[in-house]
């Protein structure tokens, strides 16, 4: 007899091949994240925020608040709040950095724009003093959650886990940043130390960790942070963005990559852009999946002048490096566009 196959399955199948190779676990309850981000930078950050809402959606994750920790552009702020209004959850924090003491100076996702746009996309935050001021935002939602349960995800400047960090105690806790650091968070996951995994052990210097001023706040944390680190570098070669022309017009997701785009040599949603942002949340909701792979442990010999190498050495287990695996781009390209492409309710 004939198996009569559904139009739906016929749909999906494309897809198969691509799940089957994120080895997902059982979700026993969600992942606490707290996202830190440099907006208006670039647009994969916009395709992370975007990920971790279809990773909401699908109960993997809670999102405890968001972090815009980059200064320069004053309109990252308003962004995230567009974003996780459009998203459909509106109540989630957002801090950011009410100082220009980081960040680049080239709003080149036309950031003010959009975050002036409140009749389009209901945000009330439009500069980064609308919002909450960082520190005090991360102070508080780590203290309102369970000891060693959130996950810092930083695919931006290195200042936002740096001000948590060396902050002192206040009306919201005793506690200083660093016991903070110690008691609430269970690990810090980083876009960062990009090329710094390489057979001839040479300096690298990349975006989050070394440019714009960070590099002295980068240092602080790898001697500092007290918790297991995670560098992720994946994703340079994971084009994304195109699958958002499918989505509604009003989408401010589908926005910011066309106006990143264009401004970066007048490219089209089309040309998509590298995913560097975006493989930092599937690791950080997925693991390795069928993408990445574990460098294993080791540590970032982090000097702020020359830059950074990654050392292998089997008894340092507080440092891991993420890199991709050879050979995947395409399918995971094709699976995190799937992922921020998903119709919102």
């Amino acid at each position: 007899m004939k198996k009569i196959i559904p139009l739906l399955l016929l749909m999906l199948i494309p897809y198969f091949g691509v799940l089957a190779q994120t080895d997902l676990k059982p979700i026993t309850e969600p992942i606490k994240i707290i996202f830190d981000t440099d907006m208006g930078s670039d647009c994969d950050d916009v395709g992370a925020l975007a990920l971790l809402h279809t990773y909401a959606d699908m109960g993997k994750v809670e999102i405890l608040g968001c972090i815009y920790s980059s200064g320069k552009v004053p309109y990252g702020a308003g962004i995230v709040q567009a974003i996780n209004i459009y998203c459909g959850r509106p109540h989630i924090p957002v801090g950011a950095n009410h100082k220009d003491d980081v960040g680049d100076t080239v709003d080149k996702m036309s950031a003010e724009k959009l975050a002036k746009d409140t009749a389009a996309f209901g945000n009330t935050i439009i500069s980064n003093t609308d919002a909450v001021e960082q520190t005090q935002l991360n102070r508080k939602l780590l203290l309102e959650q369970p000891d060693h349960s959130v996950t810092y995800i930083t695919v931006g400047h290195t200042k936002g886990l740096y001000d948590l960090l060396v902050s002192e105690g206040d009306a919201i806790t005793p506690l200083n940043g660093l016991e903070l650091v110690r008691t609430k968070v269970r690990r810090w996951v980083a876009l960062g130390a990009l090329g710094a995994n390489n057979k001839k052990r040479e300096y690298t210097q990349d975006w989050n960790f070394f440019k714009n001023g960070t590099a002295p706040y980068t240092k602080y944390l790898i001697d500092n942070v007290p918790v297991p680190m995670v560098f992720v570098d994946a994703g340079a070669d994971v084009m994304t963005g195109k699958s958002l022309k499918q989505t509604p017009a009003g989408n401010i997701i589908r926005t910011a990559y066309r106006d990143w785009l264009w401004w970066y040599g007048k490219k089209t949603l089309d040309d998509q852009r590298p995913s560097w942002d975006l493989a930092t949340v599937y690791y950080a909701v997925e693991g390795v999946g069928g993408f990445l792979i574990n460098s294993g442990t080791g540590y970032l010999d982090f000097d702020p002048d020359k830059g950074c190498k990654w050392i292998p050495d089997k008894n340092k287990h507080m440092q891991t490096y993420i890199n991709q695996k050879d050979g995947v781009a395409k399918d995971f390209a094709d699976y995190l566009n799937m992922m921020i492409a998903k119709p919102r309710e």
